[in-house]
Order: C-alpha cells, then sequence, then structure tokens
C-alpha cells in the first residue's frame, strides 16, 4: 500500500512573531552623569541653540604663602584660570525598507527599527566615552571635525597618537599616572613604562590605595566624587575592564570571605556588581577592554590596558543636540520608508595648563596600566 507523502509546498511553515534582539548592555556610566558641578561625567546643554564649541572655565585653588605684616598691596596672588574647549559634530544613522518588503514580512522586521536606533546611540556613546577617557588632551579640534564621519570625541585619540604625543602627556601627568603595582616604573617614555608591567602586577587592593593615595596628593588636586563623615571619608569611582575586574575580584575573596557575612544576596563573592575597597567604587565596564587594551605593550609582550580612577569633572559631555527621531521624505510616492536618529554633541575628558605649566593635564581623571591577561 502506498504511503502519501506531503509535498514540499504543501508542508506547513511556522513563523515566530515575536522577534529576538541582541543584547545591548546598559550604559554603566549613565549613574555617573549629571549636570551638577560635582558629577563625574558632566552634561552640558549651553550650546542647544547655536555653537559648534563650548568652553568650560577651570580654576585652580589659591596657593600663595602668606603675607603677615609686610605690604600686600602688589602682593596679591592671581586666580589661576583656564578655558577648555569642546567641540561637538554630528552623529546619525538610519533604516529604510519599501512597501514590498513590510507586505511579505511575517514578522513586523521594521518594526523594531526605533529599539535598535535608540540602542545604537547609546552605545556610540558609551563607547565615545571610553574613548575619550583614554584619548590625549589637546586644545585643537579634534581630527576629522565637520567630516562625513564627525568627529565627537575630543583630544587625539589614543590610537592615532604618536610616540611624542604620548611622552608629552605622561609628563605633564607624571602624578596621576600608574604603571602595574610601583610608582617606580613611571618612565618619561610612554611605551617604556608600559614595558614595565607584568602579569603578576594584576589589579588588587593594594594597588587600589595605591592609586587613591596618589590621587588624593596630585596637583592640581582631584575632587573626590562624595565627601562623607565630615569630610574624613573621600570616595573616587574606578572604571575597568572585565578581566582587570577579574583579578581585583579574586584578591578581594578571601578579605570578603572573613570579613562579611555569608548572606547570599549581600556578599560580593556570590555576587555580581560593584565592588568597594578603601573608598573606591569599583565598577566593571566589560566594553572597555576592546577600545582601550595596548596589545602586547607589557613586560614579555603581554596586553595592557588603562583603568581609570575618577573624580568630580573627569569628562564633559556637551550637546548640541539630543537624540532625535528622523524620518525620510525622499519616499517615491509613498513606497519607501525610513526612519532614523541624529544627535549632536562632543565629549571630552577635562584638563587644564596648570599654573607655571605648559602643557594640558588632566582633571579629574587619574590613570592606572596593568596586565589584562585573557581567561586561560
Amino acid at each position: 500500500m502506498a504511503l502519501t507523502t506531503i509535498q514540499d509546498n504543501n508542508k506547513l511553515i511556522k513563523f515566530q512573531r515575536q522577534i529576538l534582539r541582541e543584547f545591548v548592555r546598559e550604559n554603566l556610566f549613565s549613574p555617573y552623569y549629571g549636570t551638577g558641578l560635582n558629577a563625574i561625567f558632566r552634561n552640558v546643554y549651553e550650546t542647544k541653540e547655536a555653537g559648534e564649541q563650548i568652553n568650560i572655565p577651570l580654576v585652580e585653588r589659591l596657593s600663595q604663602t602668606a603675607i603677615g605684616s609686610g605690604t600686600l598691596v602688589g602682593n596679591e596672588e592671581d586666580i589661576d584660570n583656564y578655558g577648555f574647549r569642546v567641540w561637538l559634530d554630528w552623529a546619525r544613522n538610519a533604516v529604510k525598507t519599501n512597501k514590498r518588503q513590510k507586505h511579505i514580512d511575517s514578522a513586523d522586521v521594521f518594526g523594531e527599527a526605533k529599539p535598535l536606533l535608540s540602542d545604537w546611540g547609546k552605545e556610540l556613546q558609551r563607547d565615545e566615552l571610553i574613548r575619550a577617557l583614554h584619548a590625549l588632551p589637546s586644545a585643537s579640534p579634534p581630527n576629522g571635525l565637520g567630516g562625513s564621519a564627525g568627529s565627537r570625541v575630543n583630544g587625539i585619540l589614543y590610537s592615532a597618537a604618536s610616540t611624542a604625543n604620548k611622552n608629552a602627556w605622561n609628563a605633564a601627568n607624571s602624578d596621576r599616572i600608574l604603571f602595574g603595582d610601583a610608582i617606580g616604573n613611571y618612565s618619561g617614555t610612554h611605551a617604556t613604562a608600559l614595558g614595565a608591567v607584568t602579569g603578576a602586577m594584576s589589579l588588587s587592593a593594594e594597588i587600589v590605595s595605591l592609586m587613591k593615595r596618589m590621587a588624593k596628593n596630585a596637583s592640581p588636586a582631584i575632587r573626590p566624587y562624595r565627601i562623607k563623615e565630615g569630610g574624613s571619608r573621600e570616595y573616587f569611582v574606578l572604571f575597568c575592564n572585565s578581566l582587570q575586574f577579574r583579578d581585583l575580584k579574586e584578591d578581594l575573596n578571601t578579605i570578603n570571605a572573613d570579613a562579611r557575612e555569608r548572606n547570599v544576596e549581600k556578599n560580593p563573592i556570590f555576587q555580581d556588581g560593584d565592588l568597594i575597597y578603601d573608598g573606591v567604587i569599583v565598577r566593571e565596564v566589560p566594553e572597555m577592554g576592546p577600545l582601550t587594551t595596548v596589545a602586547g605593550a607589557g613586560a614579555t609582550s603581554i596586553d595592557v590596558a588603562p583603568a581609570f580612577l575618577c573624580g568630580q569633572q573627569a569628562a564633559a559631555i556637551a550637546w548640541g543636540q539630543e537624540p532625535k527621531p528622523t524620518f525620510r521624505k525622499e519616499d517615491d510616492y509613498q513606497f519607501i520608508v525610513g526612519t532614523g536618529v541624529e544627535m549632536a554633541y562632543g565629549v571630552a575628558k577635562m584638563a587644564k595648563v596648570p599654573k607655571g605649566g605648559s602643557a594640558l593635564k588632566d582633571w579629574g581623571v587619574f590613570t592606572w596600566y596593568g596586565p589584562s591577561v585573557a581567561d586561560a
């Protein structure tokens, strides 16, 4: 007896209408954005009406020796001030389809356009903040400003910086850079200092404390992110990549096991999320690894990457236009549909020429270069 088989064109095909989008992590810097002077990453909106750049005034503390019974006239102290410029540029993206493609679409793929564009914008802003923190400050407009791709990251991108650029930055910031686990690893030659970093110098509680001590004694002073207990407790925030966070978490496991209750919800051994040690909040930002790692730069050619210990006013995000939806007008008699997003901003690590100096110096950031060794 013959068995009836179903011809391919008659086989039932089920199409799932629910669409799964690729995961996009929230911007882990977001809790530290703000418009106030005490924000780590300060949003500035003065350019929303018009303008290509914004000037942010920076003032150092007074430090002159006191005058006693001597004459004060003619011995007044100058207020040392500097105008830090942030340049803005545009960022746009869009997707399009036509009526035919929408008509044959089984799951309304184009309906995901707006959330996808929103995710794209958030990722762009996060990644450009990371690049800005690693950039070398400059008083000149960023390379490519106003070009086809735009240039919103101010300063000289680390990946594009010359040896002379890096050495000059090293010299200007010698009191707010740490290479590996000891101040003595510093060298005026940036590549030499990176080469002193070994795999054994992984991020640890001891290194976190050393960074904080150096940051507290830097000049100009780095203003702590938060101050408590009448000024006796000063807090900073350290942003690092996943491999460095792994190393610190392993180093702190013994401390957390011995000093904390075994509550699964509260003990960092059992939970993901920020760590805190010696008044330093440590936040893992996985995207920092691919964007900032200096491949093969350490001893025995290990990978080295920066981590950023931040106080107030570490970076500025100057907005000319917040993200705004756009729509295609050239629609071929309403047959083509297009939707997009556009924004205008500039992001910069804050910097100032210190009193008596000639080179820009980072304002609210202390940079650590340490090993970033991949999991075996």
